[in-house]
């Protein structure tokens, strides 16, 4: 089993910005993508961006391009979301989730899907105030 859990949300103004994070713990042997997705009140669940843990390679959702940066911290089983110049918009329960082993190419979108992710954590919300 493998325990995912986030913070660093809260609210903030318009134009400011967040570093969320979410630390893996347990079985953190094996860890092929982590992703961010969030969950606006009465929408689903949307795709964020996520990162392939071993290369650090990345892609994220085309409406979080260029504000958006996930990283990671090897050594502590953790990844980052940099949220800058927030927007309303984005007020919403952030997700990590964890996806343990390859589904094949990393960029062809399937780690886009809530469904392809093993393992979530319990959300942090970012509320933004216009």
């Amino acid at each position: 089993q493998v325990q995912l859990v986030e913070s660093g949300g809260g609210l903030v103004q318009a134009g400011g910005s967040l570093r969320l994070s979410c630390a893996a713990s347990g079985r953190t042997s094996s860890i092929y993508a982590m992703g961010w997705f969030r969950q606006a009140p009465g929408k689903e669940r949307t795709f964020v961006g996520t990162m392939a843990w071993r290369s650090g390679y990345t892609y994220y959702a085309d409406s979080v391009k260029g504000r958006f940066t996930i990283s990671k911290d090897t050594a502590q089983n953790t990844v980052y979301l940099q949220i800058n110049n927030l927007e309303p918009e984005d007020t919403a329960v952030y997700y990590c989730a964890l996806r343990s082993r390859s589904l094949g190419d990393f960029y062809r979108g399937t780690y886009a899907f809530t469904g392809t992710y093993d393992y979530w954590g319990q959300g942090t919300q970012v509320t933004v105030s216009s």
